[in-house]
């Protein structure tokens, strides 16, 4: 199944060039489930081959994935927040409660929205409390772009360097993802020190 679907990315990727990695990193990045670790990785691979460009590559993915984003962003914004506050009481989000989210939301969305993007499920929709809480669009495109293309540049370096190999591809891109997750942690758990020291001071 999966051989199957990357050498489809890989056909795919290969007919439709730079846009195809566009358009399918912004549908990775809204709620249509196309992984980015079997989208990215073909794009490398095709890059060792001298058929693309990795830098023009890597550039495609994360400005895809930001178009996908703003798509969570806007969707949230202009439907969500309006149903959340009108109805929100009758599913256990009281006004109150969405209050101290989007008080939360602003005050730590810059370190939200980039460990969200580098972290599975969570960057899908880490965009939507961003838009219900209508976080700064500067704020959100720099940490969106900043989060994203770490990870594009990840999976594009593992497709360069191992080819089209399947379960080598999975293989090194959840090794990379236990690298990224230690790395969220420790950016983190430093945050929330100089939040503290801050509050104290």
């Amino acid at each position: 199944m999966i051989h199957t679907l990357v050498q489809w990315l890989l056909g795919t990727i290969g007919a439709m060039g730079y846009p195809g990695i566009f358009l399918l990193m912004a549908m990775e990045s809204s709620v249509i489930p196309v992984p980015s670790e079997l989208v990215m990785p073909p794009a490398g691979y095709l890059a060792f081959q001298g058929k693309m460009n990795m830098g023009i590559a890597i550039l495609c993915g994360t400005v895809g994935s930001l178009v996908g984003a703003y798509v969570n962003y806007y969707v949230s914004h202009y439907l969500g927040r309006p149903l959340i506050l009108k109805y929100g009481k009758y599913v256990l989000i009281p006004p109150d409660k969405f209050k101290r989210v989007e008080h939360f939301f602003l005050k730590h969305g810059e370190i939200s929205t980039f460990i969200g993007r580098l972290l599975p499920v969570i960057r899908h929709l880490i965009s939507i409390p961003a838009g219900l809480a209508g976080m700064n669009h500067l704020k959100f495109s720099l940490y969106t772009l900043l989060g994203a293309g770490i990870w594009c540049t990840v999976l594009t370096l593992i497709g360069y360097a191992i080819g089209e190999n399947q379960q080598l591809i999975m293989k090194y891109s959840h090794q990379a993802l236990l690298w990224v997750v230690l790395f969220s942690t420790v950016v983190v758990a430093g945050y929330v020190w100089r939040q503290r020291r801050s509050s104290k001071a």
